[in-house]
């Protein structure tokens, strides 16, 4: 990271081997360990993406009727018009169908096997995260030279558990290439981000809020950036008709299946006091999530990305850009989304492996990392520092990727949505596991194609 490659852009050619090697290798990355890291909450996804690929429907009747004992997950939720269907976004379901009807009618890949539904999550996810971490690149590259910006997509990437969310449809890898997608419209220089960008941005923005709702903080301060920066013209509202829209659509999709503007979420957050000890969605004590979002042994933040903490470097950046540049806004926005999660009653995700909610903050963060390389570059200490942050970063993330769930810490000894203390044990970290028991035996299953796509 040398204040001199900020300096040298690199020609048309020069960008596309570089594109080229990083999507190469993140794909690989993140494909190497050969096998579907899902859970209860992604099953249904990724049935209603094969199902949308051979039968035009979301309908999972005949996933239940084939696997009865799924009718009694919250997942697979009876809609009102008798149909068991997802009960989350079916977003990602949509953007899988493309790739399975693809594999299927190249002959490639038969959609009823049983293998089928656990291959097309994999690998829409994967090239959702890729084409994150490419546009992440292009994001960084504004900033800063192109090897800095080459060490920010991959750290990015591989570096957090931006990997883990490649590994299924669960919408996190939605809201990485899209909220990506509308942070390097966003923070295109001088006034170039108006216009047609900033129809693009706010579609992306659009499709990652109806993928993830809880998405809705970090949106509502993007779309008033747009208002703010833009002068506040009527010309620069325009574009927020894009997000209204997807939420008019999703609402009114909720009401018809569910009966509820915010669809099957009431079921599943009854289920609350029995699954995770909790009462209520929201805490009254925003503080222990805040922590624990950044210092928990097992979901922490900054213990399992310290990379991240390059983003401090950038702050001075965003202050004198002020209120007409779009790091400021894009820090209020990451902000906004930490608060929400934070006042999350479950605010360490369920189980999973390290700070699955952060991943949603990330994609905000990449250009203000990018405003810190010359600062970094300024000193041995910190460019030593930082080498020394992203090692650590991308070992902890290949660690879930290679080793989760296998090392079962969030149920041994005990349940770990019901013993909360467990997440502050330092004596037990799930990392720590991970590396005792070794890889997971389940790894290379895709490639074997041995194993039953059927959840456990």
């Amino acid at each position: 990271m040398s204040a001199s490659d900020a300096s040298r852009a690199p020609g048309p050619g020069g960008n596309a081997l570089i594109v080229t090697v990083l999507a190469l290798v993140t794909l690989i990355a993140l494909n190497v360990n050969g096998r579907e890291v899902g859970s209860y909450d992604t099953q249904p996804t990724k049935f209603a993406a094969r199902e949308l690929a051979l039968r035009h429907t979301l309908t999972l009747d005949r996933v239940v009727a084939a696997a009865p004992a799924l009718a009694d997950r919250p997942g697979f939720a009876r809609s009102r018009d008798g149909h068991y269907r997802s009960a989350y976004s079916v977003v990602p379901s949509f953007l899988a169908a493309g790739p399975a009807w693809l594999l299927s009618a190249a002959g490639v890949l038969d959609l009823e096997a049983p293998m089928a539904p656990a291959i097309v999550a994999k690998l829409t996810a994967s090239l959702l995260v890729a084409t994150g971490v490419v546009l992440a690149y292009f994001i960084a590259r504004r900033r800063t030279g192109a090897v800095a910006a080459a060490v920010i997509a991959a750290g990015f990437g591989l570096g957090t558990n931006i990997w883990l969310s490649a590994q299924t449809l669960g919408a996190h890898e939605t809201v990485v290439a899209t909220l990506t997608a509308a942070v390097l419209c966003l923070t295109a220089p001088g006034k170039e981000w108006r216009g047609w960008r900033a129809w693009v941005a706010t579609t992306m923005l659009a499709v990652a809020g109806a993928a993830r709702p809880q998405m809705a903080p970090a949106i509502a301060v993007l779309l008033l950036s747009i208002i703010v920066r833009g002068g506040g013209r009527l010309r620069d509202w325009l574009p927020i008709s894009m997000v209204a829209a997807g939420a008019a659509l999703v609402v009114g999709f909720n009401i018809k299946w569910f009966g509820s503007p915010i669809g099957a979420v009431p079921r599943l957050e009854e289920l609350h006091p029995a699954v995770h000890a909790v009462t209520g969605t929201f805490s009254t004590h925003p503080w222990t999530g805040a922590g624990g979002l950044l210092f928990s042994p097992s979901r922490g933040l900054l213990v399992f990305s310290p990379i991240v903490l390059v983003v401090a470097g950038g702050l001075g950046s965003a202050w004198r850009e002020g209120r007409r540049g779009p790091l400021g806004w894009l820090l209020l926005a990451a902000l906004a989304q930490f608060g929400l999660y934070a006042s999350y009653t479950v605010w360490w995700g369920g189980h999973t492996y390290g700070p699955r909610y952060c991943v949603d903050l990330l994609p905000l963060l990449v250009p203000v990392a990018a405003a810190a390389v010359p600062g970094i570059a300024r000193s041995r200490l910190t460019k030593v520092a930082c080498c020394v942050a992203l090692a650590w970063s991308v070992l902890l993330a290949a660690t879930g990727a290679l080793a989760y769930p296998a090392e079962r810490w969030n149920t041994d000894p005990t349940e770990i949505d019901r013993d909360h203390a467990r997440l502050w044990d330092w004596s037990d970290p799930q990392f720590v596991r991970c590396w005792e028991r070794g890889f997971s035996p389940d790894n290379f299953n895709l490639f074997r194609g041995v194993r039953s796509s059927t959840p456990r």
